[in-house]
């Protein structure tokens, strides 16, 4: 699989802790950072502009994408504009769809047709990725973010999908593609395999990256440790 040090794809962080996320911007590995009002709701957030804006005081020079979260498609637009003027390095994450199903493409095209860097989220078929494509401003960066972690849930081998996602944006020369959620830090290798720009990575898939190189032998001695130890701990008797 080779090693960390020879990735083309950049790594961005995923999460809403505000130490945790401070902690990965520091880091050299990671290339930008991501949130989503569910990562938010968890971390306990109750006021969302006030934590961006504080946020953004830290992260400044790496991208950050921070989602809107109306159901209706003008109000998308005028949060996504409002969010879009809080720093210049802010990408705004809208939903392929609100909840009825219907298409946010319109506000897509003209939201990249005014300037605004989108990261177009929770797409998980090529007839979305080509849709997305084909409304984005060839002059305007924007992230189409296919959720290869759900769509592998499903029982799908997405490592095809992938590949095509990233041919189809090639049409857009600004536009990258993200591989979201990530269920094994094996997907890191799998996207920079297939010539995915960015994946999205949580901190509890980060930290398993000191393992990549590290001696089977060895790891499987671990496991039979760590077995030992707990049945010791617990003091379990036959």
């Amino acid at each position: 699989m080779g090693n960390i040090d020879s990735l083309k794809v950049k790594i961005f962080a995923d999460g809403a802790d505000k130490a945790g996320m401070i902690e990965m911007y520091t880091k050299p590995l990671i290339k930008g950072l991501t949130t989503n009002p569910t990562l938010m709701k968890k971390a306990g957030i109750t006021d969302y502009e006030g934590f961006a804006k504080d946020i953004l005081k830290v992260i400044i020079d790496k991208p950050l994408s921070l989602e809107v979260f109306s159901d209706d498609l003008d109000e998308m637009k005028r949060q996504a504009v409002k969010i879009a003027a809080w720093a210049d390095n802010v990408y705004v994450k809208i939903p392929i769809t609100n909840t009825k199903k219907e298409s946010t493409c319109t506000i897509v095209k003209e939201l990249s047709d005014s300037g605004v860097k989108l990261n177009i989220t929770a797409i998980m078929t090529l007839e979305q990725v080509r849709d997305v494509v084909l409304n984005l401003n060839p002059e305007v960066p924007a992230y189409v973010s296919v959720f290869a972690g759900r769509i592998a849930d499903t029982g799908i081998d997405p490592i095809a999908l992938m590949a095509a996602a990233v041919e189809i944006t090639k049409l857009k020369p600004k536009a990258e593609v993200i591989w979201a959620s990530p269920r094994e830090l094996l997907n890191i290798f799998h996207a920079d395999q297939i010539g995915c720009q960015i994946i999205t990575v949580t901190n509890d898939i980060l930290k398993k990256l000191d393992l990549v190189g590290y001696d089977l032998e060895d790891y499987s001695l671990d496991t039979v440790k760590m077995f030992y130890n707990d049945a010791t701990a617990a003091g379990f008797k036959i």
